[in-house]
């Protein structure tokens, strides 16, 4: 039953997602995988998603080689100790947040004669519990990040606050909107504005997100109990 009800909500939200974002762009789906069994992600990738992304690095190494061909992202917080379970392997890091973050994996990247494809974590909200570059820093971090070898940046990542004031949630997503437009005009790399997770996705596609990480959305709520 569980096999059907995750087919079924794939195909769901791809129908949504299918007219793209008000821009003309296609809009991405990535299935947030934590805590879910290589089987029940395999049904997903099987089912459409265009991308699938783990947020713990060893939760990455253990499913990666049970996993079917999909582009694979990493979307949580990274410690640099870390990034050796990655490397070589992650198609996208959604969420370069720090310079030493950068820093360490340009270097390990440039060490395995790699290039690794990123974007920048834009902390829009001024959260306090979030990590991710300052808005007002956001234009100097990527053009300094642009040039680092080893690294290619991709575009950003938000997470926008948990609030219900729609209008300010749709300022802010306006606001990574039009940062994102001007580093498409400085990097012909620039591709992705990923925004928008199971509770905001719908906002942030109408503001202009063409890349969605949604979780519970595809597999149902998580039993943390059973885990």
């Amino acid at each position: 039953m569980e096999d059907k009800q995750i087919k079924k909500r794939v195909e769901k939200i791809k129908a949504e997602l299918s007219a793209g974002n008000k821009y003309g762009e296609k809009v991405l789906l990535c299935a947030a995988t934590k805590m879910q069994t290589a089987e029940d992600i395999n049904l997903a990738i099987q089912a459409g998603v265009d991308a699938v992304a783990e947020n713990k690095p060893q939760e990455f190494r253990d499913k990666v080689e049970n996993l079917l061909p999909c582009p694979k992202h990493f979307i949580g917080h990274l410690q640099t100790n870390k990034i050796k379970y990655l490397l070589g392997k992650i198609d996208l890091f959604h969420s370069c947040d720090r310079d030493e973050l950068a820093e360490k994996l340009a270097e390990m990247s440039k060490g395995k004669g790699l290039v690794s494809d990123i974007l920048i974590q834009i902390n829009v909200g001024e959260e306090s519990s979030k990590g991710g570059y300052s808005y007002e820093n956001a234009k100097e971090t990527f053009l300094r990040l642009s040039q680092t070898e080893g690294l290619r940046v991709r575009g950003f990542m938000a997470m926008l606050p948990e609030l219900e004031d729609e209008d300010l949630l749709r300022a802010l997503a306006r606001k990574m909107r039009c940062l994102f437009e001007w580093a498409k005009e400085q990097s012909s790399f620039v591709e992705y504005l990923s925004m928008g997770m199971s509770g905001d996705y719908k906002l942030c596609v109408e503001e202009g997100s063409n890349l969605v990480r949604l979780g519970s959305t595809i597999f149902g709520r998580r039993n943390y109990a059973e885990k």
